[in-house]
């Protein structure tokens, strides 16, 4: 058996119970390894001419996530789901006019969904206490940045240096990400 499906085996055991009632050391550290992962595979993909960062703009980071903020693990959770569905999203676009591997995007992608079928049980139960959080509000904020994301991408219809652009920003997610899964602890 190898250590990939023997993880997979633990982290379903630890999933079946109730989602709040898990360890969260063992999600950080398979967050933490997936994050590894997907920045692999961004890395991976060719960027285009460095004359393609001329055309970047501000796409307004929300402050809470370029500052070293206290998040309670529940808050943690909320952020890092919502930016995987928004990263997962964009990517699902047409990158044609890159030439990525299509095959890394696929790999890319199921590593994202296989983050979030882990997290959403546990942001479910968290979204139904309803309790209003520094979460929601970050949630917000990330919210209209990857809209402003998606229009450059539109504006720029699609093509490699504004993909260029929007992968930079990714990878800057993927640092924030695993900034964040450092909130994830028992």
């Amino acid at each position: 058996m190898t250590y990939r499906c023997l993880l997979q085996m633990v982290l379903l055991l630890c999933f079946s119970t109730t989602a709040l009632s898990i360890n969260y050391s063992l999600l950080r550290f398979q967050q933490r390894r997936s994050i590894v992962v997907c920045q692999k595979l961004l890395r991976q993909l060719p960027s285009t001419p460095q004359h393609c960062l001329e055309v970047r703009m501000d796409f307004q980071v929300p402050e809470e996530m370029k500052q070293a903020q206290q998040f309670r693990k529940e808050d943690a959770v909320l952020v890092i789901y919502e930016m995987l569905q928004q990263i997962f999203s964009i990517l699902t676009r047409d990158f044609s006019s890159t030439g990525w591997s299509e095959t890394v995007i696929e790999d890319l992608l199921v590593e994202l969904q296989g983050q979030m079928d882990h997290l959403e049980p546990i942001q479910k139960e968290i979204m139904q206490k309803k309790k209003f959080t520094m979460g929601d509000m970050t949630v917000l904020h990330l919210k209209k940045y990857y809209f402003n994301l998606v229009q450059y991408l539109k504006s720029m219809e699609y093509n490699s240096c504004a993909w260029t652009v929007v992968r930079v920003q990714m990878l800057m997610n993927f640092s924030f990400l695993k900034r964040l899964t450092g909130y994830l602890h028992d």
